[in-house]
């Protein structure tokens, strides 16, 4: 029952997660107009460690931000500096929606990697998923005009690759580390890392972009905890097809903000890899409920 329980809080903080970061992505590429994807990185990072230090300050539980395994953590952190940077590379060239749509690859991406980094087992109906799934996003790559890919898709499909191995280390470091320990550092060391490489273009910040930054820094403080949380209560198989939800979120954001919409080809890309993560919830639901 207790498992039971925790897949179903695993589930709703996904999707919780899912509406917080879709919010912070459209002020990060409100950012990405004056600065660079790299320094829109760093500031995201940087912008949520205050509300992390803060939290476990005023609770007095800075013990739990002691970290285990730091090899581990400078993994992750690296794999995040190259998810970070391609994505919002991404979103500064293309809609929101349009980079979610080829970020949804994700998912996917999850389950292949936790089956062959954590043993997770997936029978010959989720590969046909994952093939299927990848296959939509071969949809969407494909140029409408040009007889080239799109730049700015690879990159959101190269930052859907890195996300999914960040998945991965969640679940090793969960072992071992606390939730608080994997937010702050993953965050300490985005912010290092990206704001290294960013540091020989860095543009000063606007005082205008004082309230942007710190909404994000609240966002991301916010999802970063509903995300691990969720990925550390349930298997990634099972939570991370939720994420698909985002592209409703972009779709609807970049309706109302930048009134624009998605098209047809992206569309029928999106829904094919939708179409696939669902059936690959379906087939893990049926697997789950089959005693053992």
């Amino acid at each position: 029952m207790t498992e039971r329980a925790d897949r179903l809080r695993g589930v709703l903080m996904m999707l919780a997660a899912v509406g917080v970061f879709s919010v912070m992505d459209a002020l990060m590429k409100q950012l990405t107009l004056r600065y660079s994807p790299l320094q829109v990185a760093c500031l995201r990072g940087a912008s949520s460690l205050p509300f992390v230090f803060l939290t476990y300050l005023l609770t007095r539980r800075l013990r739990l931000l002691r970290p285990v395994r730091w090899g581990l953590h400078v993994l992750r952190a690296l794999l995040s500096v190259l998810m970070m940077w391609g994505f919002l590379w991404a979103l500064a060239r293309a809609s929101l929606a349009d980079t979610y749509a080829v970020f949804m690859s994700a998912p996917l991406l999850v389950v292949l990697a936790a089956t062959m980094l954590l043993g997770e087992k997936v029978d010959r109906h989720l590969w046909l998923a994952i093939i299927v799934g990848l296959a939509g996003v071969i949809v969407m790559l494909r140029p409408a005009t040009a007889g080239i890919v799109s730049l700015a898709g690879l990159a959101a499909l190269g930052s859907a690759v890195a996300y999914a191995l960040v998945v991965v280390m969640v679940r090793f470091l969960s072992r071992t580390e606390t939730t608080a320990s994997m937010v702050f550092w993953y965050l300490a060391m985005l912010s290092i890392g990206a704001g290294l490489l960013a540091a020989p273009d860095w543009v000063s910040i606007a005082a205008s972009d004082g309230y942007w930054i710190l909404a994000i820094g609240l966002a991301g403080w916010a999802g970063q905890h509903l995300i691990t949380e969720a990925f550390r209560l349930a298997p990634a198989s099972l939570v991370a097809p939720y994420e698909y939800t985002a592209l409703l979120w972009g779709i609807g954001i970049d309706w109302v903000v930048w009134q624009a919409l998605p098209g047809a080809r992206m569309l029928v890309g999106a829904a094919i890899v939708v179409a696939a993560g669902l059936y690959l919830l379906h087939r893990e639901s049926r697997r789950q409920a089959v005693p053992t």
